[in-house]
This record gives C-alpha cells, sequence and structure tokens, in this order.
C-alpha cells in the first residue's frame, strides 16, 4: 500500500481538503483536547463510570482521527473503480460538512466533540456506499457509527442520517442530469 502522502495525491482528495481536515483536528484537540471530550461524554453517558468514560474518550480521538484516511481511501478506491463520478461528490459533501465551523455540534465552541457529528457524517456516507450491488471498501464501520450515534443521542443521528441519505440523492440526480444529457435518441 502506497504511503498515505502519495495516496493523497493519486485519490484526488487535494491536499487543501486533507490539510484542512488535519487542522481541524488539531485545533479541537487545542480548544479544550480530552477534558471537553471527557466533559461531554460524562453528559452523555451519565451511568458511565470515570474508567469508562476516559475508554470512551480514547475510542472517539481514534474514530475522529481516522476520518482524513478513511477519506483518502475511499477516494482512492473509487479513483481505482472507475467510479470518482459517483463516490467523490458524496465524498465532498462529508468534506463540506466537516469544514464548516458552524455545524449541528460546533468545534469552533466545543472543541473534540464538536467533531463527533462531522465523523458520524463521514461514517454514515461511506457506509451508504458500502450498500451497493458491491462491497466499496469491505470495511466494517457498524461499530464506530454505532458508537458515535450512542454519544451525540437520536436527535442528531436522524438528522445527520437524512443529510447523508440527502447527499446520495443530490448526487444520483446529478448523475441523471449527466446521463440525460449525454444520451442520444435512438
Amino acid at each position: 500500500m502506497e504511503p498515505i502522502k502519495e495516496q493523497e495525491n493519486n485519490s484526488g482528495l487535494e491536499g487543501t481538503a486533507f490539510g484542512d481536515i488535519m487542522a481541524i483536528i488539531e485545533s479541537a484537540k487545542a480548544r479544550g483536547g480530552m477534558d471537553a471530550l471527557r466533559k461531554f461524554i460524562t453528559k452523555a453517558l451519565p451511568e458511565a463510570e470515570e474508567a469508562e468514560v476516559a475508554e470512551a474518550a480514547e475510542v472517539a480521538l481514534e474514530i475522529i482521527e481516522s476520518v482524513p484516511i478513511f477519506l483518502a481511501r475511499a477516494r482512492q478506491a473509487g479513483s481505482e473503480r472507475g467510479l470518482s463520478s459517483v463516490v467523490v461528490p458524496l465524498l465532498d459533501h462529508a468534506e463540506h460538512y466537516y469544514l464548516q465551523p458552524m455545524d449541528l455540534i460546533p468545534e469552533m465552541t466545543q472543541g473534540l466533540p464538536g467533531l463527533l457529528d462531522d465523523s458520524y457524517l463521514v461514517i454514515r456516507i461511506l457506509e451508504n456506499l458500502e450498500k451497493g450491488p458491491e462491497s466499496f471498501l469491505d470495511w466494517d464501520l457498524d461499530y464506530p457509527a454505532r458508537f458515535l450515534a450512542r454519544l451525540i443521542g437520536p436527535g442528531l443521528t436522524q438528522r445527520l442520517d437524512k443529510i447523508a441519505l440527502q447527499a446520495m440523492h443530490e448526487v444520483s440526480q446529478h448523475l441523471a442530469q449527466l446521463w440525460h444529457k449525454m444520451a442520444h435518441p435512438a
């Protein structure tokens, strides 16, 4: 497998988006860091003991830090399979949401907890890509999706699921319009 720097260039994930997402993660770490994440998790899981909260914070951080790699590898897989026309617009939706400073849980004010919703949306979009006739990435994203859903709650997960489905719908409509324009009368 290629080093991640080469994957970024070969997969179509522009250095700007990858770099911006990495910068957002680092900035969120600087604003409250793990303490903010533990406080958020303590509120989200009031029944959890201190050790469980600390472990959940570590898992959440691992998922958040995996997002840029998920995006880069998904772009690479889309390119390798000739599916960029479908994959890239979906990933663009996810990246756009990740780069918005104010969203359902704003990272500008919340720090790391503000990236939980962004990470959940990326994972849901990637899961939607897996629902095709053939496995796209062959990744098991069920655990991280369920884990993040538990932290952000059912109200936000439902809203984010709608955003992920809307992204699929928009890409589908766009591709149908392109296909219609390219079609020649028989």
